[in-house]
């Protein structure tokens, strides 16, 4: 058994993962049970798609929680730890400011992961678990960030992967951030620039061969919890939901329509998504549409997971 921590920092959040990790025998796999699963909206790439810089400030917030999670490891003993960071730290031209303060807090380099690396540890931590379900493989693992979706295809390993910039932050950045709720002008040209970017998918990921759509990260467990109806969020009632297309559609339609104080008024919705779930929820809507999925099964386990197996 080793206690590993596992630490993701992306463009609109940054989590924590302590989990003790048990080999498994010959021919089976292992087992991870969460010690310690926290989240916190720092907002990282805030303007980052505009000036490509981090600023002073969502460094401050970041570091931040950075802290309070490094007392969380100190406590609880974890023997190792990895800090992974993603599309906004890999687009910004100080990346070297966010690298020296992540140093001095945790003791450990930060690896700034490309797309595709970003795509194999997404694939892991999302497909440990599906076996249960049966689904019917390839799986397309879809994980919406805030800067980035990582598309993987795969079964039991991963077949093909690209990483495009559409995500909930940057898309509410270019398209939607004026208006309450946005217009439908800004709605087309975030449609446009999404569907571009799904066109590109398909020419290095042959989508059209998955016959499972896994959905990942907060822009997607929010909209389950929103079709689900549930009156606050509750990740076990999320986990490995199935939600179907006319509901993501239901429910997106719902949020790009709604004012910002209807959309916080939502019992699963956490504050620091209100903004940004609207793009969001329109990534996951026009991904089942372009690509013909009748429905998308919800994993709250995702890169988190895969950096925390990676550590065994």
């Amino acid at each position: 058994m080793t206690r590993v921590a596992a630490i993701d920092c992306g463009t609109n959040s940054v989590r924590l993962l302590i989990a003790d990790v048990a080999a498994g025998g010959e021919g089976e796999d292992g087992t991870l049970t969460d010690v310690e699963r926290r989240m916190e909206i720092v907002r990282l790439g805030e303007g980052v798609d505009r000036t490509g810089l981090l600023s002073a400030a969502a460094l401050d917030r970041t570091f931040t929680a950075m802290r309070a999670y490094a007392a969380l490891i100190e406590r609880h003993g974890a023997e190792k730890v990895r800090v992974v960071a993603t599309s906004a730290t890999r687009d910004a031209g100080n990346r070297a400011d966010f690298v020296a303060g992540v140093v001095e807090i945790f003791g450990v380099v930060p690896e700034v992961f490309t797309g595709d690396e970003e795509a194999e540890l997404s694939f892991l931590g999302a497909t440990r678990e599906l076996a249960e379900l049966r689904p019917a493989r390839p799986y397309l693992v879809v994980d919406i960030g805030g800067g980035s979706t990582e598309f993987v295809l795969g079964s039991s390993s991963v077949q093909a992967a690209r990483s495009v910039d559409i995500g909930c932050v940057r898309m509410t950045e270019r398209h939607l951030k004026d208006g309450d709720p946005p217009s439908p002008e800004q709605i087309a040209d975030a449609v446009a620039d999404i569907d571009t970017a799904l066109a590109a998918v398909r020419e290095t990921v042959p989508v059209d061969e998955a016959r499972t759509l896994v959905g990942l990260a907060g822009s997607v467990t929010t909209v389950s919890g929103i079709a689900l109806d549930l009156p606050e969020y509750d990740p076990e009632r999320i986990h490995l939901s199935r939600i179907t297309a006319l509901q993501v559609h239901d429910v997106t339609r719902g949020l790009l329509h709604a004012t910002r104080a209807e959309r916080a008024r939502a019992g699963v919705m956490h504050p620091g998504r209100v903004d940004v779930i609207g793009a969001g929820a329109l990534i996951l809507d026009r991904i089942m549409r372009e690509y013909g999925f009748g429905a998308v099964v919800v994993s709250e386990h995702d890169i988190l997971d895969g950096i925390a197996w990676s550590l065994a």
